[in-house]
């Protein structure tokens, strides 16, 4: 009964890109706020406060995509060994691209004028991208021409 459920819950899609996306999101975050605490400091105090806080920001961004492409690929849409690789790559990274233009734009807007900590400004806008991110996935880095009728 119990593997009954866990192969049904698995054989749906967006049940795996929850789970793949839980895991990219905290490992995302969890980057963020390691390269924030350890040298994100020093970078601002170098540079200013948003150039540090976007340093830390860019960093987790390379590093998340890099394992969301491999466990997306793989395991949330199921295309491994279909396609080109790198097509499918600068897809996907191209969704991000968007993302990262967003972000971009909202964590100077939450820390500099909502007076938000770094950390509270990302959680915050990382429930915006993933949205973004779960379509543009489904809908252009992982799309697939329908397979011919027999």
């Amino acid at each position: 009964m119990i593997r009954t459920t866990i192969t049904r819950l698995l054989g749906d899609e967006r049940v795996r890109f929850l789970i793949v996306g839980g895991i990219n999101t905290v490992l995302g975050y969890g980057l963020f706020v390691l390269f924030e605490l350890t040298f994100g400091k020093n970078i601002a105090d170098a540079f200013g406060d948003t150039v540090g806080y976007l340093c830390s920001l860019y960093l987790s961004y390379v590093i998340a995509i890099a394992v969301a492409f491999i466990l997306h690929r793989r395991f949330t849409f199921k295309v491994a060994g279909t396609g080109n690789v790198f097509l499918d790559f600068a897809r996907f990274a191209s969704v991000y691209v968007v993302s990262l233009v967003i972000n971009s734009f909202a964590l100077p807007l939450l820390v500099e004028f909502g007076h938000l900590s770094p950390l509270v400004g990302q959680a915050i806008v990382v429930v915006i991208t993933t949205l973004i991110s779960y379509f543009g996935h489904k809908w252009f880095s992982f799309r697939r021409a329908p397979e011919p009728m027999p």
